[in-house]
C-alpha cells in the first residue's frame, strides 16, 4: 500500500460528501447507494459503446501497449532488504561498460505471427532509467549488459520485444529493461467526467498485472482514511473491460489528510484476450504508470 500526497484536500473532501451518510435513515441510504451504482453502470455502459469497434480501439490494437511494467526482475531478486530498498530508490551503480552499437530499430512479435517494427532505446537510455536515483544508502551494482528478448503482456496478447539485460553482481539471472518504447495513446472518443461525479467513481492510478490466464487482473485503486476501502466493477463487452472504481463504507466527523492505495483483483466471466481495459472516469486505457504523471 502506497500513500499519495497530490490531489489529497479535494480528493479527501469529496470522498467525505460521498462516505460521509452516517445521519441517513437505513432505507434513504439504500435508495441513495442504488441511484450511485445506476450511474456509475450507465458511465460505464457510455464508455464500452463508445469505445467498442471505434477507430481508436483498432489503433490501440494495432500498436505496442504493454499491459505490465517495463522492467522484469531477477530471479532471484532480491538478497536483501537492502537491495530491495536499492531498487526502489533506483541507486544504481555503474561498475563495467555498456554497449554503444544499438541498432536503430527493433521488432516485437506476436503467437498469431504479427509484427511491428519499433525504435530501439539504447543501453544507456534504458540504464539511466533505472539509476534514478544516485543517493545515499544501499545500492545495486551494474557489471555489463547486452540486447536480448524477453516476454510480457500486452494489449495483443503476450509479446517477445527487444530487452536490454542487465547483469547485476551477486545475482545469477539479469535486470530486463524492454528497449523498445509503448506506441502512443489513440485519441479516446469518449470524454472524462469529474472524479467523484457519476456515482462516486475515483480515476484508477494503474494497471498492476494480467494473470497468465487472463481472467483476473490486479489494478491499484485509491481510497481515503476513513472509508472501509475501494471497490471496482467491471462491465465486459466484446471488446473492452470497464473498470468503475468506488469506495464503500466510511465515517462522520474528521479524516486525517491522506490518500491511499490499495491493490485490488478483477475476476472476469473470459479471458483478456484483446480487449481494452478501461477507466470509467477517464474514458482511457487504464495506465501502466502513475496516473499522477500519465494523466492531464
Amino acid at each position: 500500500m502506497r500513500t499519495h500526497t497530490v490531489r489529497l484536500l479535494l480528493a479527501l473532501a469529496l470522498s467525505a460528501a460521498v462516505a460521509g451518510c452516517g445521519g441517513q435513515r437505513p432505507a434513504d441510504r439504500v435508495a441513495r447507494d442504488g441511484d450511485a451504482a445506476a450511474e456509475r453502470a450507465a458511465r460505464a455502459r457510455a464508455v464500452a459503446g463508445a469505445w467498442d469497434g471505434s477507430e481508436a480501439a483498432k489503433a490501440w490494437r494495432d500498436g505496442f501497449h504493454p499491459l505490465g511494467d517495463l522492467v522484469q526482475l531477477p530471479e532471484d531478486a532480491f538478497h536483501s532488504d537492502g537491495d530491495k530498498r536499492a531498487y526502489a530508490a533506483g541507486n544504481l551503480v555503474l561498475r563495467g561498460e555498456l554497449p554503444t552499437d544499438t541498432p536503430a530499430r527493433g521488432r516485437a512479435s506476436w503467437p498469431d505471427g504479427e509484427t511491428l517494427g519499433l525504435p530501439l532505446t539504447t543501453a544507456r537510455a534504458a540504464y539511466d532509467e533505472l539509476a534514478r536515483g544516485g543517493g545515499d544508502g544501499p545500492h545495486l551494482t551494474v557489471t555489463g549488459a547486452r540486447l536480448g528478448t524477453t516476454t510480457l503482456a500486452t494489449s495483443r496478447g503476450p509479446a517477445t520485444v527487444p530487452a536490454w539485460l542487465f547483469t547485476l553482481k551477486g545475482y545469477d539471472t539479469p535486470m530486463k529493461r524492454v528497449a523498445v518504447d509503448p506506441s502512443a495513446l489513440p485519441e479516446p472518443p469518449v470524454a472524462a467526467v469529474r472524479e467523484f461525479g457519476h456515482g462516486g467513481l475515483w480515476r484508477l492510478p494503474r494497471l498492476v498485472t494480467v494473470a497468465p490466464d487472463g481472467r483476473s487482473l490486479v489494478v491499484a485503486a485509491g481510497h481515503g482514511a476513513c472509508d472501509d476501502g475501494p471497490v471496482v466493477d467491471v462491465l465486459e463487452t466484446r471488446g473492452s473491460v470497464v473498470l468503475s472504481a468506488h469506495v464503500v463504507g466510511g465515517t462522520d466527523g474528521e479524516c486525517p489528510a491522506v490518500m491511499l492505495e490499495k491493490d485490488v483483483t478483477v475476476r472476469l466471466e473470459r479471458p483478456l484476450g484483446d480487449r481494452l481495459v478501461l477507466d470509467a472516469v477517464t474514458g482511457r486505457p487504464v495506465p501502466r504508470g502513475d496516473v499522477y504523471d500519465t494523466v492531464p
